[in-house]
């Protein structure tokens, strides 16, 4: 290469006086032009357009950012960071007391830290108690250094069971962030659904926090006139790194939820989740949109989330129920709902799950709706869920055939379920 095209700039094109910045080969890959332009083939003139697109590039990004917070904003994941009180930090103890009933231990204690438990902030703790199911314990933490089960969660990222203490630390591919720790005498008894939802929970916490504080950094960007492109691609590549997390979290959350919900309810198998794939099969032959179709999908796994709420006794006991236990069975379908209008994006399945029980001629339940007014994720549901019952084993009897199932599902089809719904069932098992 001759001394007077480095000059020009012709051939390495970082010594162009058009092109902003000590590395320019970011401008041409911010261009996306650097998978298939050689270095020697950059013209002056190739360079002068680079140069003069910087600014507007600039603008693209942040609109693309904008886009992006806008869509993921608080709202829509899990809103568990930066409080600025110790009253905002009150979500982190009715967490600890719902774990605490969903897998009936005897305390639960959750742990941030310190740089993420800012309205908590305690300088003799790295890692600070932030809510708990027993009173008066919200001073409580540990040091890095320290050599117990929540310190040494923290630092591995495993989870640790010993004495009578279960220690699942909240991590994502980003940061640790904290650790949710069960305590029960009877600590090696919890059943591996429930492990694994605690564990699924903790990395959905986790990717949310992570999420929020770079949205956060985002916006900073955003408003800062002087922000570098290498800063703002940095924050767009964190920003879809972090909600692809978020999607791939928030599915295996649920999964492991309904999950639980069968474990507790004492199913053979894994019906919420035949349920939910069964409706979701559905969905496609009737050519329903993604989103929706997956809305039904985490409907059909959830529809007896409300379960997991009630003690196991229920499910265990041979005998008749008692008036309250009775009581409390009935209520599990508001139960669920109202836990999941607090899991926010999972709201928008709850009219599916509300109506699931209403029957097409209009005798069901809550609200006795009929025909169209039922939503339409409540009438695919209540035809997966009804299949899978009579093609599953019970206790008290064997499966049914698919052919016996179909044929009776038909022969109600009208007046329990939407005609149109089994009909799309049925070509879903002949396929």
């Amino acid at each position: 290469m001759e001394n007077k095209d480095l000059k020009s700039g012709v051939s390495l094109f970082g010594q162009s006086e058009h092109l902003i910045g000590s590395d320019p080969m970011e401008e041409i890959f911010a261009l996306n032009l650097g998978d298939f332009i050689s270095e020697h083939l950059i013209s002056e003139d190739l360079a002068k357009k680079i140069g003069s697109n910087v600014k507007d590039k600039k603008e693209r990004l942040k609109s693309q950012l904008k886009e992006l917070v806008s869509i993921y904003s608080l709202k829509n994941t899990l809103c568990v960071l930066n409080f600025d009180t110790e009253d905002g930090y009150a979500i982190y103890t009715a967490i600890a007391h719902s774990i605490v009933k969903m897998l009936e231990v005897e305390k639960c204690n959750i742990y941030l830290a310190k740089d993420f438990a800012r309205g908590m902030a305690n300088p003799d703790f790295d890692i600070v108690l932030v809510g708990t199911s027993v009173e008066n314990l919200y001073r409580e933490g540990f040091q890095y250094s320290e050599n117990s089960i929540i310190s040494v969660a923290f630092a591995e990222r495993e989870t640790i069971n010993a004495n009578g203490v279960v220690a699942v630390p909240m991590y994502c591919n980003s940061k640790t962030v904290g650790v949710i720790a069960l305590e029960d005498k009877n600590s090696n008894l919890i059943s591996k659904a429930y492990l694994s939802l605690v564990e699924s929970m903790a990395k959905l916490f986790a990717v949310s926090m992570t999420l929020q504080g770079e949205i956060d950094n985002t916006n900073f960007l955003i408003d800062d006139e002087e922000a570098h492109m290498s800063d703002l691609q940095h924050s767009r590549a964190e920003l879809t790194a972090l909600i692809g997390d978020l999607c791939d979290y928030q599915q295996d959350f649920v999964e492991n939820l309904a999950r639980a919900v069968d474990a507790k309810g004492r199913y053979n198998g894994s019906h919420s989740k035949n349920t939910a794939e069964i409706a979701r099969k559905i969905c496609n032959q009737l050519g329903l949109n993604e989103k929706t179709t997956d809305l039904i999908y985490y409907a059909g796994l959830l529809q007896n989330i409300g379960k997991i709420m009630l003690p196991e006794k229920i499910f265990t006991s041979s005998g008749k129920l008692s008036d309250e236990d009775l009581k409390m069975m009935q209520s599990q379908a508001n139960i669920g709902v109202n836990l999941l209008m607090n899991i926010n994006f999972l709201s928008e399945v709850v009219p599916y799950i509300t109506y699931q029980k209403e029957r097409y001629d209009g005798s069901g339940t809550p609200e006795g709706l009929k025909g169209m007014s039922i939503p339409f994720g409540s009438r695919i549901i209540a035809v997966a869920d009804a299949y899978s019952a009579m093609t599953f084993d019970r206790s008290y009897r064997k499966a049914m055939t698919v052919t016996k199932a179909i044929s009776i599902l038909k022969e109600e089809a009208g007046s329990k379920w939407d005609p149109i719904v089994v009909e799309a069932l049925e070509k879903c098992v002949e396929a």
